[in-house]
């Protein structure tokens, strides 16, 4: 197990909301140079009819985005861990054009990651008409509000290609921040939030595996925090047998951190063509509620999550985590 971490952290990751509302140097906009790259190399590629999947970085030169792809890394693994790119000129194009663009950048950043039990290497985020009480749906493909969580792998790149009608709005906030004050605020519940919980894993989990995980919220592992957290996912492992009650005081520290957390963070609204970007185990996002009013198109996102040749090293109990199996496997190569 992980040592305990008691100790704040005063790093370029532990930031608070107001500071990236008074100050967003967060935000890049592509140059025109970079957007004719992306553009000409994806439909070079694309015209061969050679599927997404296939291709690599070596097969979409795009020599403008080298700088930026460096300095995107050192901001996610050592910085504010955390930007967004804006902006993709998806106006009119199609989501299958808008895919090949996402693919094409992620490329340049780092490797792509399997986001489910299929090995699916793109998410579409948009509702599908169900909810958290259907067996093993995930709340990604859901218009309801979404807690504060990360996903997997290094970092997730999260691409816009409609908004919603009314709703979606996205917000950050930093994980470590948020360590940091519940520490100051109630050191007995920060060494609670480091003690194992109950994921459910929806479905998706590693072959002869439960259908939860057993992982702490936070675990300092080689001198870096990290964090794993998914409130609606903890919630929902009460369903199987195995798992035990939620005592008062885990839940009194989770209610504690997600408090924190909308004190901490920042919102905002991603238009068509924005990409966030952020780092897995220093960030936490969430959104509000959405729908699409009548006569509109629906809000959809594509998602891709990427392990990054920077990365830290990992702890061990991630190793057989949803999330972030893929980095760790990589990591040991």
């Amino acid at each position: 197990m992980s040592d305990l971490l008691r100790q704040p952290l005063a790093i370029p990751a532990a930031w608070h909301g107001t500071q990236m509302l008074a100050d967003p140097d967060w935000i890049v906009e592509f140059t025109q140079e970079q957007i004719d790259q992306l553009q000409v190399a994806t439909t070079t590629v694309a015209d061969t009819q050679t599927r997404w999947q296939d291709v690599e970085q070596a097969d979409l030169p795009m020599p403008a985005w080298q700088g930026l792809m460096d300095n995107l890394r050192t901001e996610l693994e050592g910085g504010r861990g955390f930007a967004m790119l804006r902006s993709v000129p998806v106006a009119d194009l199609s989501i299958d054009t808008a895919r090949w663009m996402l693919w094409a950048i992620g490329q340049h950043l780092g490797d792509p990651e399997p986001q489910d039990a299929a090995g699916n290497l793109i998410h579409d985020i948009r509702d599908t008409g169900n909810d958290l009480r259907s067996d093993n749906i995930r709340a990604y493909q859901t218009n309801l509000p979404i807690n504060y969580h990360n996903d997997g792998a290094d970092a997730f790149m999260l691409l816009c290609h409609r908004s919603a009608g009314v709703g979606g709005r996205s917000k950050l906030v930093s994980a470590i921040g948020v360590f940091n004050t519940i520490l100051e605020r109630r050191p007995d519940l920060a060494v609670v939030l480091q003690e194992p919980f109950d994921f459910d894993a929806r479905g998706q989990q590693r072959p002869g595996s439960p259908p939860f995980q057993r992982v702490p919220i936070y675990s300092w592992f080689a001198e870096h925090l990290n964090v794993l957290y998914k409130r609606e996912y903890i919630d929902l492992a009460q369903r199987f047998p195995d798992v035990p009650d939620l005592s008062p005081v885990q839940i009194e520290a989770l209610d504690l951190m997600d408090e924190v957390c909308e004190e901490m963070s920042f919102e905002f609204e991603m238009q068509p063509g924005d990409i966030i970007v952020a780092n897995n185990y220093d960030i936490l996002h969430a959104r509000s509620g959405f729908e699409s009013q009548s006569g509109e198109q629906e809000r959809h996102m594509l998602r891709l999550w990427l392990s990054l040749p920077n990365g830290r090293p990992l702890p061990p109990v991630f190793a057989d985590t949803r999330e972030f199996c893929h980095s760790y496997a990589r990591r040991q190569r």
